[in-house]
């Protein structure tokens, strides 16, 4: 049974709600019932944006999140604020690039990802989303990649396809790093 219950947060411009809506698209197209709720800071730009995920096999009373199950977080702020939401054996994702500290819970399985490094490694700075993306999946095993990759491609459409390929290895480097980690 799957029942996972995730926050997904950073900056604006981040990716933090296509993260979400991929993930989204990705739970319907394995025929899940899925939720997804945006949340934006009134600033247009670099304000704060955060949205719920839930992905069940049953249904969905409510889309609002408030025991999540992981925890994507982008940068430091919505790692003070949302890390302590996390149920018992929860996932934390750090974005290790910009957040300078670890988490501070020892009841959870946290992973540092240095996603904006990545990205940049694999020449676009815009798919440091995908990174954390592709660590969320392997840790939670909540859907599979190629579904995510499935949703990316309704997404993209043919004007964009060429983009996933680079998207594809961002979440081939971020199920990697959680691989390869102690943590899970």
């Amino acid at each position: 049974m799957i029942n996972e219950q995730v926050i997904m947060a950073g900056f604006g411009g981040q990716g933090v709600m296509s993260m979400g809506q991929l993930l989204t698209y990705a739970g319907m197209i394995e025929g899940k019932n899925v939720s997804w709720l945006p949340s934006y800071g009134p600033e247009m730009r670099g304000g704060t944006a955060n949205c719920n995920v839930i992905i069940s096999d049953q249904p969905v009373a409510s889309p609002i999140v408030t025991d999540s199950t992981a925890v994507i977080a982008m940068n430091r702020p919505s790692l003070d604020k949302f890390e302590p939401s996390l149920v018992k054996d929860g996932v934390l994702l750090i974005n290790s690039s910009l957040i300078d500290r670890q988490a501070q819970r020892d009841d959870i399985r946290a992973y540092d990802i240095p996603a904006n490094e990545i990205a940049n490694e694999l020449g676009n700075s815009r798919i440091a989303n995908m990174v954390m993306l592709g660590a969320y999946l392997e840790a939670t095993g909540a859907l599979k990649k190629e579904s995510v990759i499935k949703a990316l491609e309704k997404v993209f459409g043919a004007k964009k396809a060429h983009l996933i390929p680079v998207n594809k290895d961002a979440l081939d480097r971020g199920a990697e790093l959680v691989k390869g980690s102690s943590c899970g």
